[in-house]
């Protein structure tokens, strides 16, 4: 088995020792073995062992002197485009927007740093129990032999006068594919959007924001109580469980939680799905995007049986082909598409159903996923 090489840059001493412990410990027993063949202080010294150690991933800090992280990224995506790069953030405010910035800048995914450990070993497993399995994911994806894209559905025409809700469920490369889909719906889209991104709550709020800057819908971080409303998107809060409950005057409205987590995720998509498919059965349409994992499986399931739509996105088109792959293996999936069919295929069911005229989405000044201003 192929051992994953990974150059890391943090100006932090004493994270890059915590980093080559960590991988001189953990790396050569993992399912698959990872070694740390550079440990640098700073951008210009990691562009330097990339072109030496040709590595399979870069871990990265954003903070840095002279280019920090974010030029860092902008220089490898201009040499290596498909080399993944994993951020490793702080939990801050802050931290949170930088390393949003960072995603659209071309960056894969990210870590949060361990904070409040009590020892060193303690802080290595918080970390190294974030990074391996998005390490072994995104290095097979780039691995790959190149995917067609792929696109079909199996819509029923009669679904398409139902769907009065929709629910997205998304992890390891849902900032760009959440900004990719929405960012194609029109202001007056006329079916509210609910969102689990698999996120801290912190990096949940920030996202929120970004994407209703970007975006012709409205993007809110859910609230509880808060009634559904076409054209606006919630995202659910990082560490609180989202569902939708039926309200008073036809008004589904949210509910949030701190229940027992669902594989392993809090929020799950398993649990809003669920509560959709209880609200609004037939009326549910539950589209299952890039992540790693299986969470959306068994409520995609639920909203099949109600009578529901599900779609997934294409495994050419996402940046881990898990939780959408586990949906089609399933056999759950109504439609496997691209980020901008899925788009097309949400308008026909909507507009289908109400005989709408889409206002169309306001021109993006820029265009922030993968560096393109």
């Amino acid at each position: 088995m192929k051992t994953i090489r990974i150059v890391a840059a943090d100006d932090s001493a004493m994270m890059r020792r915590l980093l080559e412990n960590m991988f001189a410990l953990k790396g050569a027993s993992a399912a698959v073995p990872m070694e740390l063949c550079a440990a640098v202080p700073d951008g210009a010294s990691c562009l330097h062992a990339v072109r030496i150690q040709r590595p399979d991933m870069v871990l990265l800090d954003l903070n840095m002197p002279g280019f920090g992280g974010m030029e860092t990224i902008v220089r490898l995506r201009r040499e290596w485009p498909k080399l993944p790069i994993i951020m490793c953030s702080s939990a801050t405010e802050d931290g949170a927007t930088a390393t949003l910035d960072a995603l659209a800048f071309g960056a894969s995914d990210y870590v949060t740093k361990p904070f409040g450990c009590r020892s060193a070993e303690q802080a290595a497993d918080a970390l190294f129990s974030q990074l391996a399995p998005r390490i072994m994911a995104l290095t097979a994806k780039a691995n790959a032999m190149p995917l067609r894209a792929e696109r079909y559905s199996d819509v029923a025409p009669g679904s398409r006068t139902k769907v009065e809700a929709v629910g997205i469920g998304v992890s390891t490369g849902g900032p760009a594919a959440l900004e990719e889909l929405l960012s194609r719906l029109p202001e007056n889209f006329p079916a509210p959007i609910l969102i689990v991104q698999h996120m801290p709550k912190l990096f949940t709020s920030a996202l929120a924001t970004r994407l209703d800057h970007l975006c012709a819908i409205r993007v809110k971080q859910a609230t509880a109580g808060a009634a559904l409303r076409p054209g606006t998107a919630w995202i659910a809060p990082g560490d609180s469980h989202l569902e939708v409950k039926p309200g008073a005057h036809g008004l589904p409205f949210m509910v949030l939680h701190q229940g027992e987590r669902v594989n392993g995720c809090r929020p799950s998509v398993d649990v809003l799905f669920r509560s959709m498919a209880n609200t609004f059965g037939s009326g549910a349409a539950g589209l299952v995007l890039t992540g790693m994992g299986s969470d959306g499986v068994d409520g995609a399931a639920e909203i099949v049986s109600a009578g529901g739509v599900v779609m997934a996105q294409d495994q050419a088109s996402s940046a881990v082909w898990g939780m959408p792959g586990r949906v089609v293996s399933a056999g759950l999936a109504d439609a496997v598409l691209p980020l901008e069919g899925m788009a097309e295929e949400l308008m026909m069911l909507t507009r289908m159903q109400r005989g709408m005229k889409p206002v169309a989405a306001a021109p993006l000044e820029r265009s922030v996923r993968y560096g393109n201003w």
